[in-house]
């Protein structure tokens, strides 16, 4: 119905999540509004994402440079270590502007259903962080069977080291998402945390 390229923008909006077939037309509609430098704009930051971004050396969080903001702020207790399951939820923590220790971003979680097992996420690497100086690791994964699964797995890992491991209250619904939640609800998760 539409001209070939418009369709192939449609299409390619529509790989973004929440965006269905309305959505992506009417953002292509108000694409064909675009000046050339909003378009050069909106394609330089798709190269920009694309060859700008990695990951943080010590957390695995998005950064510019070797270490993410987190791990280059002095004022952060590098011995509390909240473990996530995905930048975003690091941002959802930080709106609560309550927890200033630093972070660990597994990019996923433990799910045999989708053969994604503990060596293909970023467990290794937290093993390794935690020394004689981590006082405490909060394992902030999603209160979802896979998430539950994935805490227990890094529980049982470091029983034999010399830190706390505590587990975010559940002032989180059952299958919801940190990035979903309301700051509220996510500081009281946090201060309800238990040792697990």
């Amino acid at each position: 119905m539409y001209p070939r390229k418009f369709e192939n923008l449609i299409e390619c909006l529509r790989l973004l999540p929440g965006v269905g077939l309305k959505s992506a037309e009417r953002y292509a509609f108000e694409m064909l509004q675009f000046s050339d430098e909003q378009i050069e704009t909106f394609i330089q930051s798709f190269f920009d994402l694309k060859d700008g971004i990695r990951t943080c050396e010590v957390c695995a969080n998005l950064s510019d440079d070797e270490l993410c903001f987190i791990c280059n702020d002095t004022k952060r207790n590098k011995h509390l270590i909240c473990v996530v399951q995905s930048p975003k939820d690091v941002i959802a923590m930080e709106k609560t502007q309550e927890y200033k220790g630093v972070y660990h971003i597994l990019n996923g979680v433990i799910s045999t259903s989708k053969g994604i097992m503990p060596e293909d996420i970023n467990i290794e690497k937290l093993v390794n962080r935690i020394n004689d100086l981590t006082q405490e690791v909060i394992i902030a994964t999603n209160p979802t069977v896979e998430g539950e699964t994935t805490a227990l797995y890094i529980a049982k890992l470091l029983e034999k080291k010399p830190v706390q491991v505590t587990r975010i209250a559940y002032g989180l619904p059952m299958g919801g998402h940190l990035d979903y939640v309301d700051e509220l609800t996510l500081i009281k998760a946090m201060e309800g945390r238990r040792k697990i």
